[in-house]
């Protein structure tokens, strides 16, 4: 609910009481403004200087900030201005500036937040490694990374963030094709004990050999996905089922050298594959062209 707007003019009425008369530590921002959505703010912000004020004082005691909330697109200065003064970040999302997001936008905004634990930056290709460097070096508490798409994380940049963000959980990886078997091994080697979610899909750079060392390190892994990774094999699927006993979900899809057989260990366990066990496609294809399926006991 938007909150209501002062009077513009006249007297005010006896005993009423305006909002920007309530108490802005106690009640405005707290109990108040955290229900206005952030494009409402930016429109409450043009009122009167004092809403401003009261805006930006919000703005700058903010712990998750995500641009979407503001709409698909946000312009520079916008953004700018919404940041300005926030230096309690918790999570920070901004895919709607991926087509002019810049290591002069962000870098200043990271080093103001070292509390960060959540950034998401899929599809934001005017980055460079500089960003991550900033991440890596005033960010320690770092949880949750979404990198998605974006075609300028190589190598050395992935090495600086498995070396000095030891809290790293979740990673997402998908698309950044410049990463390699090394890379993926030396962050396996670095950070495997606490990564929990992995995505490496729509890479055709990595290997079994990334995947076996990813299996052998990562024994707290719940969640990986391959989709589209052409070099991974039966080897590297067999040694996940082997090594990584937390395994909840794999994605396997367009994964062409992984054969069935290898994953009956995994689906036995009760493990989410997005291949359909061998005794479910032939139930389905069964029952496509005779219009009805057996009853069979997939227990047995």
């Amino acid at each position: 609910m938007e909150p209501p707007m002062e009077q513009s003019g006249g007297e005010q009425e006896p005993g009423a009481v305006r909002l920007l008369d309530l108490p802005w530590e106690d009640v405005l921002l707290p109990h108040v403004l955290t229900w206005v959505p952030l494009r409402q703010l930016l429109r409450l912000q043009r009122v009167s200087r004092a809403f401003r004020a009261l805006v930006q004082l919000h703005l700058a005691g903010l712990r998750r900030f995500d641009a979407a909330q503001v709409g698909p697109q946000i312009p520079r200065a916008a953004l700018a201005r919404l940041l300005r003064d926030a230096e309690g970040l918790q999570e920070l999302a901004l895919a709607p500036c991926h087509e002019w997001l810049s290591d002069e936008d962000l870098v200043p905004v990271l080093a103001r937040n070292p509390q960060l634990r959540s950034v998401a930056l899929a599809g934001c290709g005017q980055l460079s490694r500089r960003t991550l460097g900033a991440l890596a070096e005033g960010c320690p508490r770092l949880q949750r990374l979404s990198l998605a798409h974006c075609d300028w994380v190589d190598g050395l940049a992935l090495r600086g963030l498995a070396d000095r963000c030891p809290a790293l959980e979740e990673l997402d990886l998908t698309a950044c094709r410049q990463l390699k078997d090394e890379a993926i091994v030396y962050l396996a080697q670095r950070r495997g004990a606490s990564l929990r979610s992995l995505s490496l899909a729509v890479n055709a750079n990595v290997g079994d050999t990334a995947v076996q060392e990813l299996a052998r390190n990562c024994p707290q892994l719940e969640h990986l996905d391959l989709t589209g990774c052409l070099r991974v094999g039966s080897n590297g699927v067999r040694t996940l089922a082997e090594y990584c006993p937390a395994l909840r979900s794999l994605r396997v899809r367009h994964c062409h050298h992984v054969a069935e057989p290898s994953l009956s260990r995994l689906w036995n366990r009760g493990v989410d594959i997005d291949v359909e066990p061998p005794l479910h496609q032939a139930l389905v294809l069964l029952q496509d062209m005779a219009g009805f399926a057996p009853f069979v006991n997939l227990q047995v």
